[in-house]
């Protein structure tokens, strides 16, 4: 007690096991639509981000060092950062049209699958659910909308 760090008592352990569990199968849930999308990231990398994110979130909120709040908000500015980095890695220009740049969805669906394992880590359930229908219906439907309806192409000002 006196080194200043304090775990939860071993019986909140089954708790965080289960928020654990819930970053994972969220984020594997939005991995699995990449999966199918065919992107490289898919349900295990997603999974693995989720994870990740609520590990780091956890372990601060794990002790009690007087100043937990701010070991908090640090580590969250912290994985928002590393998974920004992480998403850098999706991204790349098409080789055949210089022009064209791929992976922008895939790396905000990392992002994403971060906050929602920083949320599963919090344990606000309700809004992990609401956060994984968001994003799977972004990453379902908003392609069929920019198909329906195409950008239009980019050339001098009329």
């Amino acid at each position: 007690m006196g080194s200043g760090l304090h775990l939860l008592p071993s019986s909140d352990e089954p708790v965080l096991l289960l928020r654990l569990l819930f970053a994972v199968l969220a984020g594997g849930a939005i991995g699995w639509n990449r999966y199918r999308a065919g992107k490289p990231a898919g349900a295990g990398t997603h999974a693995l981000v989720a994870l990740g994110a609520a590990l780091f979130v956890i372990i601060p909120a794990q002790t009690s060092l007087g100043q937990a709040g701010d070991a908090l908000s640090r580590a969250i500015q912290g994985v928002a950062t590393g998974v920004g980095f992480l998403g850098a890695g999706e991204i790349f220009r098409d080789p055949g049209d210089g022009s064209r740049i791929r992976g922008l969805t895939s790396a905000a669906a990392l992002w994403a699958t971060a906050a929602v394992g920083i949320i599963a880590a919090c344990g606000s359930w309700v809004t992990v659910v609401a956060a994984i229908f968001l994003v799977l219906a972004i990453l379902v439907f908003a392609p069929r909308l920019e198909h329906r309806f195409p950008s239009r192409p980019e050339g001098p000002p009329r």
